[in-house]
């Protein structure tokens, strides 16, 4: 591996011009198809193997026409005080708002609330259904002006109103803080290499990186059907790991440079050493990112595959571009004194300084920062699931205030409903069979109403709204669910119908269980692939194990962090936390593959290099010193760019977003600071030699890939020397 890579180094160093004319064509190409890529054409959520999914595809099947994917809002109206929603006023006002959205574009049904009795029991609330003949995806920015415009005329007449739905759903929005994060990163690279230029080649080849990557993902989004948040995941990953992976490899040319070798060599063995470094860390992050497949949910497949897409194509900037754009500064990436004075190895410093600390004290470190990290996990075991809705909107947004004024005049449950199905197509009497499920529903407890059954035009299917007495992310609601679906057997017995439920409630459900259903082989999957590919690289087995336990602690810390932040509330303000509730259902799993894949960046980087030490003659000790004296400053400045990257995305608008990348910035904090720079050296120190240890036969299976760059240092064979004639004077 390491020879290999050694001479795409030197070759990406010679013809650097071609090198990097070759990325920016690749770049271009992915800009122009991007640019003149279609629109995604559908976003429609399906989670495939749930009830919830079935009745919705037998609704699309049996109520041809009702597009059930099409977008919708609701139109919500309160009479302001003593006014009902009934006075005649008030009714104008209403049927004027309701012509103005009739006349939308692209709009299909308006329902009149007052022939639909969708007005609350006191009179004062009243909203209108709103559906659309596309999918919320489809709606440009134009199709969400003119609602908002609709809604802004009618606030004119003396009533409050506000507006919700899925129809209102647009690209998450950006804040000061992701430009913020950017920034810090570029301080710290300054700071580290005390040059410009240094500096300046891993934000610039991160970016490239980014570019290609993003461009790519946006250009497929219509085939792939992508969702909106699926780009910025991409870039939130690959540009974290793209300036990382291009660290490495810079401070590694540095580094021998200072050893006295020229700057071609140097690259090439950056390349071969640090380069297969970052080849072994970049595959464990893909294969973090490609497990999430295993999930069987097509959203989070398409959000691992994008941003483990965004990851490869980062490596091979990494092993390309960087060694050309190296070629091209020459011994600029040295600070101005270095280049003054020649070359030379750095001292130890406060690195070195720390694994000494660490190596003195190895026991007392080790309980305190797994009592610190068990302490923060704590939280975790209070978490809730669930889906982000209208509800989870700040209290400023139209759409949460609609939220709260449907709860306060229909009850809790009413953002919640729930869609019974009856499928009918096996049932002699079919209107009997919905009436007896409506009849065992209204005898349930926790249910506020029960709407009648509203047929098909062939009679064969009947959808029956429930509404539950309590709020969507309630644990009653949930009960429910389970409550009707209970019934089922007994009605296919009875009647020779079918039950199903669905409903966002029902989907919010059906998710989170097969979330957890899917995270112990999930774990299993990833975590037995990655302890395979870290035993082919560190040649140990405790070694892996002890990576794979750190994880799990960094893990659990974190979703207890973000359990105290968006469930609890606390730190909620500084944040920019508006509301707390639920955890978003993907966050566990997603979390776990994103932090498990750079977890284990750290662990390649900082442990190579103490493996090299051993490998170069050092003891067990000694190596953890010369290890950290190379690698602690660099993946120091790593973890923060990283924390940088994903604390920017904190800013954005929407709660999945902010919440992830608060999640990943306090996983990075945890595991590269707790448990990768003070846990990693005080369990070598107490393992000794026997952290290296190998079985025999195992040893002699495994493939030698060389990541220490051993082969590096051998002696080339010399050259066969020709033979001379013998000749023989006076002949």
């Amino acid at each position: 591996m390491a020879t290999l890579l050694y001479r795409l180094g030197r070759f990406a160093f010679r013809r650097r011009r071609l090198v990097a004319l070759v990325w920016a064509v690749l770049l271009a190409a992915a800009a122009a198809a991007a640019f003149l890529a279609p629109p995604a054409a559908s976003g429609q959520f399906s989670i495939p193997g749930t009830q919830a999914q079935q009745a919705f595809d037998l609704l699309d099947r049996r109520f041809p026409g009702s597009n059930a994917d099409g977008a919708t809002a609701r139109v919500v109206f309160q009479a302001r005080g003593d006014r009902k929603i009934t006075d005649p006023a008030a009714r104008a006002e209403v049927h004027k708002a309701l012509a103005e959205l009739q006349a939308l574009p692209k709009v299909q049904a308006v329902t009149d609330p007052y022939r639909a009795k969708a007005i609350s029991p006191d009179a004062s609330i009243a909203y209108i259904q709103v559906s659309y003949r596309v999918p919320s995806i489809e709606l440009s920015e134009a199709d969400r002006d003119a609602l908002q415009e609709a809604v802004h005329k009618a606030r004119g007449g003396g009533l409050t109103v506000e507006v919700g739905g899925d129809a209102l759903s647009a690209a998450p929005e950006g804040g000061a803080t992701e430009a913020i994060g950017v920034a810090v990163a570029a301080v710290v690279l300054l700071v580290t290499f005390g040059s410009l230029i240094a500096a300046g080649l891993p934000l610039l080849t991160a970016l490239v990186g980014i570019g290609v990557a993003v461009a790519a993902v946006t250009a497929l989004s219509a085939p792939l059907e992508l969702d909106d948040t699926t780009p910025i995941l991409a870039t939130m990953i690959g540009l974290a790991v793209g300036i990382d992976y291009a660290l490495f490899i810079v401070s590694r040319h540095r580094a021998e440079l200072a050893e006295g070798r020229d700057a071609a060599e140097a690259a090439g063995r950056a390349t071969g050493t640090a380069g297969s470094a970052v080849v072994f860390a970049g595959l464990t992050v893909v294969i973090a990112l490609a497990g999430l497949a295993v999930v069987g949910i097509p959203l989070l497949t398409k959000m691992g595959l994008a941003a483990a897409a965004a990851v490869v194509v980062a490596v091979l900037v990494a092993l390309t571009l960087i060694p050309a754009l190296l070629g091209f500064a020459g011994d600029k990436v040295l600070p101005r004194s270095r280049r003054a004075k020649g070359a030379r190895p750095e001292g130890d410093g406060l690195g070195a300084r720390w694994a000494r600390l660490v190596l003195r004290f190895p026991v007392p470190v080790l309980l305190v920062t797994v009592a610190a990290l068990g302490v923060i996990a704590i939280p975790a075991a209070d978490m809730r699931l669930g889906l982000p809705d209208d509800g989870s909107q700040p209290v400023s947004t139209t759409q949460r205030r609609a939220y709260d004024l449907l709860s306060k005049g229909f009850g809790p449950g009413f953002n919640g409903p729930l869609v019974t199905v009856v499928d009918a197509a096996g049932a002699k009497d079919p209107q009997g069979a919905a009436a007896r499920v409506a009849q065992q529903i209204s005898g349930m407890p926790n249910v506020a109403a029960v709407l009648p059954p509203a047929f098909n035009r062939a009679g064969d299917t009947a959808m029956i709204t429930v509404i539950p007495a309590s709020g969507p992310a309630d644990d009653r609601t949930e009960k429910l669910v389970r409550a009707i679906r209970g019934t089922a057997a007994e009605v296919k017995a009875a009647t020779g119908a079918r039950v199903l439920v669905t409903g966002q409630t029902a989907v919010a459900i059906d998710m989170s269980q097969k979330l957890d259903d899917a995270l112990i082989p999930y774990l299993a999957l990833v975590v037995g692939l990655a302890f395979l590919l870290l035993i082919l690289v560190f040649r140990s087995l405790l070694v892996p194990l002890k990576a794979a336990l750190g994880f799990l602690l960094s893990v659990l810390a974190s979703l207890g962090a973000v359990v105290a932040v968006f469930q609890w509330g606390w730190l909620k303000d500084p944040l920019g936390v508006e509301v707390t509730g639920p955890v978003m259902s993907m966050m566990p799993i997603f979390l776990v593959g994103v932090v498990f894949g750079l977890a284990m960046d750290y662990e390649v980087f900082l442990v190579t290099r103490i493996r090299e030490a051993c490998v170069h003659g050092e003891d067990a000790r000694q190596a953890v010193v010369t290890g950290f004296a190379h690698s602690a400053r660099v993946v120091t400045a790593a973890a923060i760019i990283m924390i940088s990257v994903f604390a920017g995305f904190i800013g954005f608008s929407d709660p999945m977003v902010k919440m992830i990348g608060f999640g990943l910035a306090i996983a990075v904090l945890f595991d590269a600071f707790a448990v990768r720079m003070t846990i990693v050296p005080a369990v070598l120190a107490l393992l000794g030699k026997a952290a290296w240890w190998l079985p025999r036969r195992l040893d002699k299976v495994l493939p030698e890939v060389d990541v220490e760059g051993e082969k590096l240092n051998r002696p080339a064979p010399a050259a066969p020397q020709p033979q001379r004639e013998l000749q023989v004077s006076g002949v």
